[in-house]
């Protein structure tokens, strides 16, 4: 099945896009089938040849999320845009053993970290024993 994609060009931190037709398989290096113009995200300059992006539209070619944004922007489609899907960002938990040492005296700190390595080598001594068990 064929698609329309942005193919990624240009320098690292530097990127700017193709925007081509290609099997919606291919590796992104691929040769693609035809290239219909050219995205630069950070001008958002968008270059396309209208007429062949209709075309292929006709054809059934499926354009990606953003692709599918980018031809409602330049009237090729006459849809809503889409959503695009970004993952959540993973939160953090922080844990009370770092917080007590940022308030502790060195003293305690030093108690803390030891109490920490005490508890590190018990359970890798559970751990051991539960292995040799499972055998």
């Amino acid at each position: 099945m064929l698609a329309i994609k942005l193919q990624r060009i240009g320098k690292k931190h530097q990127p700017s896009y193709r925007l081509v037709v290609a099997e919606s398989r291919s590796k992104m290096a691929a040769p693609p089938v035809e290239d219909l113009g050219s995205y630069n995200p950070f001008t958002k300059m968008v270059t396309l040849k209208k007429d062949r992006a209709t075309h292929w539209v006709k054809m059934g070619a499926q354009p990606t999320t953003t692709v599918h944004n980018l031809l409602v922007a330049q009237g090729v489609l006459t849809s809503k845009k889409l959503a695009v899907k970004m993952p959540k960002a993973v939160e953090k938990v922080a844990e009370p053993e770092v917080e007590v040492m940022a308030e502790a005296t060195p003293a305690e700190a030093a108690e803390v970290k030891e109490e920490i390595a005490e508890e590190v080598k018990a359970e890798a001594e559970m751990a051991g024993s539960e292995e040799e068990a499972a055998a």
